[in-house]
C-alpha cells in the first residue's frame, strides 16, 4: 500500500469517527451530560483518580464510567465496587477508543440519565489523541513516576488536553521530578489549559479537581438552558 493511499485511509477513518463523535456530542448536549476523555500512559493512575473522584461526587451527581482496555474487566470492577455503574470496552488489541465503539457500548451499558460521564481511554499517549469521542474536553494525566520530559516528547496530547493532571504527587519528595519544568512545558503547549497537581493517596488537589468538574457541569447546563 503506497504512502498516499495510507494517508487517505487514515483521513477516511478520522472523518468517519468525526461524524460519530458529532452525534454523541449532540446527544450529550441535549441531556446536559458533562463528558471527559481521560488519556495517559499505562500506570499513570487514571483509575485510581476516578476512584477518588467518584467517591467524592457519587452522592450528589449521577455518574458513570466507560473503561477502555485491551483486555480484562479489572478497572470497571474497581469502579463498580464503589457503587457507581461502569462498563468495560475491550478493544482486542486496538490502542485507542473510537466514537463508534463508544456509541455502541453506551447503548449496551444503558446508564440512563447522567450528570457526568468519564471515559477512561486505553493507556497510550499517542493513538487516542487524534480520535474525538464527542467529549467536552480531554484530560491528560502524567504521574511523577514517568519523568518530567513527557509534555515536549508527546506534544499532541498535552497541547489538545484542556486539563493536565499531575498524579501521585505524594511521591515528589522521593523522585527527581521537576514540577516547575512540567508546568512550563504544558503552559507553552497549551497556554489556556488548566494544570492541576493531585495525589489520590494524600488527597492533594482533589478538591480543586472536583470543583473544576462541578464548574464545567454548571457552565454546560447554563449554556444549554
Amino acid at each position: 500500500m503506497g504512502e498516499s493511499k495510507v494517508v487517505r485511509v487514515q483521513r477516511n477513518a478520522l472523518e468517519i469517527n468525526r461524524r460519530h463523535a458529532a452525534r454523541l456530542r449532540e446527544a450529550w448536549r441535549g441531556t446536559g451530560t458533562l463528558v471527559l476523555n481521560l488519556i495517559s500512559s499505562p500506570g499513570s493512575g487514571k483509575t485510581t483518580l476516578l476512584e477518588a473522584t467518584v467517591a467524592r461526587l457519587k452522592d450528589r451527581f449521577r455518574l458513570a464510567v466507560l473503561e477502555g482496555d485491551v483486555a480484562t474487566e479489572r478497572d470497571a470492577d474497581r469502579i463498580r465496587a464503589l457503587g457507581v455503574p461502569a462498563h468495560q470496552i475491550l478493544t482486542g488489541g486496538a490502542c485507542h477508543l473510537e466514537a463508534r465503539l463508544v456509541q455502541k457500548n453506551l447503548e449496551a451499558a444503558d446508564f440512563g440519565e447522567l450528570d457526568i460521564l468519564f471515559i477512561e481511554n486505553v493507556g497510550n499517549l499517542i493513538c487516542p489523541t487524534s480520535y474525538d469521542l464527542g467529549e467536552d474536553f480531554k484530560v491528560a494525566l502524567l504521574s511523577v513516576t514517568e519523568g518530567d520530559d513527557k509534555p515536549f516528547k508527546y506534544p499532541g496530547i498535552f497541547s489538545r488536553a484542556e486539563v493536565t493532571v499531575v498524579t501521585k504527587a505524594d511521591l515528589l519528595p522521593h523522585l527527581p521530578f521537576d514540577l516547575d519544568a512540567v508546568r512550563e512545558q504544558v503552559g507553552t503547549l497549551n497556554p489556556r489549559g488548566t494544570f492541576l497537581v493531585t495525589s489520590a493517596t494524600s488527597g492533594e488537589g482533589l478538591d480543586a479537581w472536583c470543583a473544576l468538574l462541578e464548574e464545567r457541569l454548571a457552565a454546560k447546563r447554563a449554556a444549554g438552558a
